[in-house]
């Protein structure tokens, strides 16, 4: 008898959606069909869209040495609610960054005590960390994240060339991806100066000084680098059409690169920006309606591999003022990626299942998730897509209630979400025991992205 039966949802596997039901024994998928017997637990899922739970690629929960910015506990707790079952911590803003063995096995210790959902953790690259690498590659780092423009912390400062040559070299013999924050930094520090030094201090003011291009000539450049040392290369939250197209061209040209966009470049214009102020900076910013529109389109014919969250929250006093260059710069909202995609009616629950879970789990080697079907860990988020809900407060379970997306309402609601068979979001309810565990990439294979065409 399995311990658990799922009833009568519709069912997104990779060969397609269905009317079935889900056995579950001892946290992992038995079997997908119609009628199945009885189980010890038995779950309703009638008129509800059973999806893969949501692998959220990008986040910084803070934690250790920040913790009162996010924590894993309340991060994790957010992203069930958002029918998110795992997430990949980055380097920063905690504290010590993870860039050496010691700071990654403080780093895990305090989120296997503290994290409702599995989690993995990338590791740093920054000027003199790429002797580290090896080490950090044996605990099970998912990858390398490095800036090419300031992170805004001396402690995590920008990778220059070499040191990005350097650690895609070792990259490539390692098996592991480098993730890039690409943003040009003399061009976006150059505009800022500029901009300071007359005065002009408002959200217009930071737009224009981290333009389009500034993304077009990372992208373009970090992936010939790619390309000369063999690295793996992972683009984070890439925020224009333009810096997609960058990156198609660097993947025809060989370079094995995978591209992320973010919820908020696609629900956000530099509109919304202006209007809603400091609790909409972020880096790279967001774009103009046509950039927006861009992305959308190259979502929608499979050019995006995978949308995050980019969750970066901050103390409230951190995002307030009139200096838009000296306020903190992060959007939370880790409840809402799997919203934002729910809202598009033309959008294939198969797309969504590959963008929020499929391609995370095979590009980045996570054994037994990102699929449901028979033999991967039970992660499901149960959808009510008859449903709607306008986002408030009361729904937020991130430590601080800042988010560009309250007063919105979304079509579709998360209902429930399921880590291994087991209930870590019904209805608004969270458990208190922390379920989530370390996982560490496979290595044995590295899933390329698919070609454009």
């Amino acid at each position: 008898m399995p311990d658990l039966v799922i009833r009568n949802g519709t069912v997104v596997t990779p060969a397609g959606s269905v009317i079935a039901d889900v056995a579950v024994e001892d946290g992992v998928i038995a079997e997908i069909a119609p009628g199945l017997p009885g189980g010890t637990r038995e779950m309703d899922a009638d008129g509800l869209l059973v999806l893969p739970g949501l692998i959220d690629i990008h986040v910084h929960f803070n934690e250790p040495g920040r913790t009162e910015w996010e924590g894993s506990a309340t991060g994790s707790r957010a992203l069930a609610a958002g029918g998110g079952v795992m997430f990949f911590d980055m380097p920063l803003n905690s504290s010590p960054c993870t860039v050496s063995a010691a700071a990654f096995d403080e780093k895990r210790a305090a989120l296997e005590r503290s994290s409702l959902t599995d989690f993995a953790l990338w590791g740093g690259l920054i000027p003199g960390s790429v002797d580290a690498m090896d080490d950090l590659a044996g605990r099970g780092v998912i990858g390398f994240k490095a800036f090419l423009s300031n992170s805004g912390l001396d402690e995590f400062p920008r990778a220059d060339d070499l040191t990005l040559y350097r650690g895609m070299q070792k990259a490539a013999r390692l098996g592991l991806p480098v993730a890039l924050h690409a943003e040009n930094e003399e061009i976006t520090s150059g505009l800022a100066r500029e901009a300071i030094a007359q005065g002009r201090t408002g959200m217009r003011d930071y737009l224009q000084s981290r333009p389009v291009i500034a993304e077009v000539e990372a992208i373009t450049r970090a992936a010939a680098i790619a390309r000369e040392t063999g690295a793996k290369l992972h683009i984070v939250h890439v925020s224009s059409g333009s810096g997609v197209v960058a990156a198609l061209e660097a993947r025809e040209r060989g370079t094995d690169i995978s591209i992320e966009t973010c919820a908020h470049y696609l629900f956000f214009t530099e509109d919304d920006a202006c209007r809603l102020g400091a609790v909409a900076k972020c880096a790279p910013p967001l774009r103009s309606r046509s950039e927006r529109d861009a992305l959308w389109d190259l979502l929608r014919n499979g050019s995006i591999d995978v949308v995050a969250s980019d969750h970066s929250p901050a103390p409230p006093t951190m995002k307030t003022g009139s200096d838009f260059f000296a306020i903190w710069g992060g959007i939370a909202g880790v409840q809402c990626t799997l919203p934002v995609l729910l809202n598009q009616s033309d959008f294939d629950p198969g797309q969504i299942a590959r963008l929020i879970a499929g391609f995370p789990a095979q590009r980045f080697q996570i054994p037994n998730k990102g699929a449901i079907e028979p033999g991967n860990d039970a992660d499901f988020v149960m959808v009510d897509m008859a449903a709607s809900v306008t986002l408030g407060v009361e729904h937020l379970h991130q430590r601080h209630k800042l988010t560009p997306y309250l007063g919105t309402t979304f079509r579709g609601v998360v209902k429930r979400t399921l880590l291994r068979g087991q209930t870590i979001f019904h209805d608004g309810a969270i458990p208190d025991e922390p379920h989530g565990r370390f996982v560490r990439p496979t290595l044995s294979t590295y899933a390329k992205p698919r070609t454009n065409t």
